[in-house]
């Protein structure tokens, strides 16, 4: 999603090895969410927070990945990928063992966000750098190719070793991508290439012309969409629940709508905006943006409540990772093959498949007071999550960009993204508010979101249909 920069060339040997520096960045991103999920119950028992003050473990990084996503181009086209790629990781690693080592459940919270932001620009980052140092063709798809498996399967790594890390502790699980991210970090300062802003010779031949922020709009913008979405979760945290404050939440709502209409202010005057106006217009991206932000929110929403029921439960780590697998193992195992699964069944169809399995999935999951969680009864839930993720993630973003302009992908796979993240930070709060009301009112808002991903996932199969039987456009000489 990120602009093309000139690289220098690489050799085959150091290529190969920076494409698995860059992978494994990505897993690492890629284990925040699940790792954390698998150790909320025990943050909460040590640091004396319920589950709406826990989510903001979640919703927090989410909303700063979120928030930050459209910026992180305009940052990466003026400071040069190399720089900000490791500045991002360093940034990542402080912030993971200030995380452990914090008594605070605020001062963790602030530390989620960061990490959130540095994910937003690691991640996509990566892609980039990989794109510009492997030779376009067969080379370059099994690079993205193995980017895309280690990210698939950074979900379940995070669930394996959180439930390994968590029963030692708590503060192990969110230390230890610190040294993980500071090997990387010194992997990459040797094998990152440079480009033109990174060496700081800008396009007149001036050292330092070509060092430049991201823009006064760009960065207001960006500061505008990460201050409105934390303010969103702060307000839908205080909507239900003992917590309820009401006020507090209309605050929070108008505060949210303040920063709203100055980012929406600062698109409009800028000469290059964040958001190009004919994307919104998009619909194929609109709706597919929507449908993968109701489907990444419930799905968040009911590992949240899963993790917290199976911890009541007398569950410990290790078991609820276990149980948390059927629903991320389908999309790490088909990581490799979806795009093909997608193409075949038709982007439209398997996002209307996957949309329909989820909320089905969590319509399953028992919601009596003392219902016991065995395996067999979470199974079929837990299974029917992870087929709608391997089904419907991949073809939403296969739907979302494949009608775009090549010249608006970057801007149009952002926008994606952010919408994704959104999702997450912004269905967290109520469903964690809810749960401190009872399990069954929450696992009904995540079921309702589901279906309203489903909804709209199934009114995109006409159009998908109608443009499918269209005749193809003349040519014209």
């Amino acid at each position: 999603m990120y602009p093309s920069t000139t690289n220098p060339p690489v050799g085959e040997r150091t290529r190969w090895a920076l494409v698995a520096v860059l992978a494994a960045n990505m897993l690492v991103d890629a284990l925040e969410v699940s790792a954390t999920l698998v150790a909320l119950p025990a943050v909460g028992a040590d640091l004396g927070a319920g589950a709406a003050g826990l989510q903001w473990l979640v919703s927090g990084f989410a909303a700063g990945f979120g928030g930050l996503l459209l910026l992180g181009g305009r940052l990466v086209e003026g400071l040069g990928r190399r720089r900000v790629f490791l500045a991002a990781l360093l940034v990542f690693a402080a912030a993971s063992l200030a995380g452990a080592l914090t008594d605070s459940l605020a001062a963790l919270t602030a530390t989620r966000v960061l990490k959130g932001c540095c994910v937003a620009l690691t991640a996509p980052t990566g892609l980039a750098i990989i794109t510009s140092a492997v030779p376009e063709g067969a080379a370059r798809r099994r690079a993205v190719s193995l980017y895309s498996l280690f990210g698939a399967t950074g979900f379940c790594a995070g669930l394996l070793l959180s439930g390994l890390f968590t029963g030692a502790g708590w503060r192990w699980t969110l230390a230890f991508p610190a040294p993980v991210a500071l090997l990387l970090l010194a992997a990459g300062a040797r094998l990152v290439p440079r480009d033109v802003r990174d060496s700081g010779v800008g396009a007149t031949g001036v050292r330092g012309g070509g060092v430049r922020g991201p823009g006064r709009y760009a960065a207001v913008c960006g500061a505008a969409l990460t201050g409105a979405v934390l303010l969103l979760v702060y307000g839908l945290a205080h909507l239900a629940g003992p917590g309820r404050e009401p006020a507090r939440a209309a605050a929070a709502f108008a505060g949210a709508a303040l920063l709203g209409a100055v980012f929406v202010a600062a698109e409009r005057r800028s000469p290059r905006p964040l958001v190009p106006p004919v994307l919104l217009r998009h619909g194929p991206l609109v709706r597919s943006a929507l449908g993968a932000a109701a489907l990444n929110g419930s799905y968040v929403g009911f590992l949240l409540v899963a993790s917290l029921h199976l911890r009541e439960t007398g569950r410990s780590p290790w078991q609820t990772a276990l149980v948390f697998l059927p629903a991320a193992a389908p999309l790490a195992l088909s990581a490799l093959h979806s795009a093909r699964i997608a193409v075949r069944l038709g982007p439209a169809r398997a996002v209307a498949a996957g949309a329909v399995l989820a909320p089905l999935g969590y319509a399953l999951y028992p919601r009596a007071p003392d219902a016991d969680p065995r395996w067999t009864v979470l199974l079929p839930a837990t299974a029917c999550v992870g087929a709608a993720l391997a089904l419907a993630f991949t073809a939403l973003h296969l739907q979302a960009t494949g009608a775009v302009p090549a010249r608006l992908q970057g801007a149009a796979g952002g926008l994606y993204q952010t919408f994704v993240q959104a999702g997450a930070a912004l269905t967290a709060a109520p469903v964690a508010a809810l749960y401190t009301v009872g399990r069954a009112p929450a696992l009904c808002l995540v079921t309702v979101i589901g279906a309203a991903g489903a909804c709209v996932a199934l009114g995109g199969l006409a159009p998908a249909a109608r443009a499918a039987a269209a005749p193809p456009p003349p040519n014209h000489p």
